[in-house]
């Protein structure tokens, strides 16, 4: 599948229907050269959006419901994005002090369907940036039940933010590519102990 706001960032994409919130994070500006947020015009948003939706249903295989963005949904979605990373980073134990303030409560409608085959499904109501929103919080919610929601994480080099999905055996990843934004603040850090060192001859 192709997750093209992850995919710029050379990540791999989380399991399953994660990977469509870790998707929408993506979107943001971030990286180094700073890539474009995939939400800022109307055109944009939307080729996103369908990609994704596409990407989404191969992995779920389910139809991927349809959705559209008018210009006034295209704010929505970026300040919903905006309150689902800050809930990623409270989630992760981050300060607000660190990453500004903690996220608005959201109420977004769904709805639960019994198939023929007696499973529950939950499916995305709303139109517009709310169906969009609705679909992230279903698959963050059943992340929370596989215990694989908290593997999605935000780079914490403050210049980066790339949401990136924690493959590590005791899920202590911090950075996005460690030889990228980890060397990078280990090498600010060790620039600073060394300030602070000589001023203090």
């Amino acid at each position: 599948m192709s997750w093209t706001a992850t995919a710029r960032y050379g990540l791999e994409p989380a399991p399953g229907g994660l990977a469509f919130v870790q998707d929408l994070l993506n979107t943001r500006s971030a990286g180094k050269p700073r890539e474009p947020d995939l939400l800022e015009t109307v055109e944009g948003a939307r080729a996103w959006l369908d990609q994704a939706l596409k990407s989404w249903s191969g992995v779920t295989h389910r139809p991927a419901p349809g959705i559209e963005l008018t210009a006034e949904d295209v704010q929505g979605l970026r300040d919903f994005r905006h309150d689902l990373g800050q809930s990623l980073h409270a989630q992760a134990g981050d300060s607000a002090t660190e990453r500004g303030p903690a996220a608005s409560l959201m109420t977004l409608p769904t709805a639960l369907r019994l198939d023929e085959h007696g499973a529950i499904h939950a499916e995305p109501r709303g139109t517009g940036w709310r169906q969009a929103a609705s679909l992230a919080l279903i698959e963050a919610y059943q992340a929370q039940f596989t215990d694989t929601l908290r593997r999605l994480k935000s780079c914490r080099n403050t210049r980066c933010l790339s949401a990136f999905y924690d493959r590590s055996r005791n899920n202590s990843g911090v950075w996005h590519d460690v030889h990228v934004c980890g060397n990078a603040a280990n090498l600010r850090n060790y620039r600073a102990r060394k300030r602070a060192g000589t001023d203090q001859v």
